[in-house]
């Protein structure tokens, strides 16, 4: 992925439980808090206009040390002053400290991108997947947890984009989202999916960790 921009050193970041990015997938996000309608009128003033999802910790102000990075693609602003947009994921990044200066009302952290160049890379396949198992076993999920969808959409998309369509979207918990988020890569991530499917299979997922 050819960017027309530097990949910066500090970026705001938006802590959301369960909210999965991955690169080269789409979020959309519906922002009302005062804090983040002001990080939104400040990341349109930038020419990268990146914004770090990031997984926080269940209990505590701790965030996980991995996010995914999200150019803003696309926005609407309602008649109340609330945005809808959409994130595009450019790349993960490790948090190296959390900016404590300035007068900003939401958090901003210096990053390292170093390690996911992969994500700037190819659109990724996944040699290893029996795409028949796979869909067969998330049609029993999906009946499992009363979820809907387009089976004819999910059997045409390609590796990248059902995989990770799928971890974004699939009812896991927070520390579950940043193990498939910290995946190195498209297959580790495709049997760590397998792996939390089976569980929840198995009756191991626990009905307050549905979204």
């Amino acid at each position: 992925m050819a960017l027309k921009f530097d990949l910066p050193e500090t970026i705001p970041v938006f802590p959301l439980p369960g909210a999965l990015l991955l690169p080269r997938a789409r979020l959309p996000l519906h922002l009302f808090e005062p804090r983040y309608l002001a990080m939104m009128d400040d990341c349109l003033k930038t020419q990268d206009r990146l914004v770090g999802m990031i997984q926080p910790f269940e209990s505590g102000n701790r965030l996980h040390g991995i996010g995914c990075a999200g150019r803003i693609t696309a926005f609407s602003e309602t008649e109340d002053g609330r945005y809808m947009i959409t994130l595009s994921g450019i790349s993960r990044f490790r948090i190296q400290s959390e900016d404590e200066g300035g007068f900003a009302p939401y958090r901003r952290c210096s990053v390292s991108w170093k390690g996911f160049e992969r994500d700037l890379g190819e659109v990724e396949t996944d040699k290893g997947m029996d795409r028949p198992a796979f869909l067969g076993m998330l049609k029993r999920f999906f009946e499992d947890q009363d979820l809907q969808t387009d089976w004819e959409s999910l059997q045409e998309a390609d590796d990248e984009l059902l995989i990770n369509s799928l971890s974004m979207l699939c009812p896991f918990s927070t520390e579950d989202k940043q193990a498939l988020l910290e995946a190195p890569s498209l297959d580790t991530r495709r049997e760590t999916l397998v792996t939390l499917i089976e569980f929840a299979l198995r009756g191991g997922m626990d009905e307050d960790l549905l979204q």
